[in-house]
């Protein structure tokens, strides 16, 4: 995928939102936040994604957000041009520092792409407007796809959490794609929907109704 197109697009998308917004609208997918600490987070996460690149360590420290809207949208905006400008600028297969298991720059392009596309939904809710969260099937696939082979081994790894005590089996409805599996053994679950449904149910923000995928997705398989 393209990835500096799209991670300029979804910024974009966000700071819009953030602009036209209410920002001390509770965010339901993230309980206790507003809009303002939404943005908070996610204005850090660039800065902090950025600083791994250039100085290659997870010590990054973010500049406090203003509190005022114009500031804080002004911040926001500023954070994410810094990304764009910075991944642009470096190649893929820089030494860059990351929590997966590759080593390098090419890896925030991808993970920046999805924090911000998942984190435009939890904006999109707080107003509202949550039905124009369209991210494309294969987008959200590839969002899937990341979960199963990076955040869940991440978890597990971490002994954040036990494996999965059985197969989660997702099938998009809508991508020409294998199924993706998270977990091993029996029993298995299917969790069948088009590609953004699935990625809102592994990510917990969409229900679920097959109980053998529902009970399986009642552990962190994601931060």
């Amino acid at each position: 995928m393209d990835w500096i197109p799209l991670l300029r697009d979804a910024t974009t998308d966000f700071a819009e939102v953030l602009a036209d917004g209410d920002l001390d609208a509770p965010v339901p997918s993230c309980p206790g936040w507003s809009l303002r600490d939404l943005a908070d987070h996610l204005g850090g996460v660039h800065q902090w994604a950025t600083h791994a690149v250039v100085v290659g360590d997870p010590k990054g420290q973010p500049t406090p957000a203003p509190a005022d809207k114009d500031g804080l949208v002004r911040w926001y905006r500023e954070s994410a041009r810094g990304l764009v400008d910075v991944l642009k600028g470096t190649p893929v297969e820089a030494t860059a520092w990351t929590f997966g298991p590759e080593q390098v720059a090419g890896f925030w392009r991808r993970r920046q792409v999805h924090e911000t596309v998942m984190h435009l939904y939890d904006a999109l809710l707080s107003q509202g407007r949550e039905a124009e969260w369209s991210p494309t099937p294969e987008l959200a696939w590839d969002g899937v796809d990341e979960v199963a082979t990076i955040f869940y081994a991440r978890q597990v790894r971490l002994e954040r959490i036990e494996p999965l005590p059985g197969t989660l089996r997702c099938v998009a409805t809508d991508v020409d794609a294998a199924p993706v599996e998270i977990g091993s053994g029996d029993p298995g679950a299917e969790l069948t929907g088009s590609s953004s449904y699935l990625l809102l149910a592994l990510w917990k923000r969409a229900t679920v109704e097959d109980p053998g995928a529902a009970e399986l997705l009642q552990t962190a398989i994601t931060p």
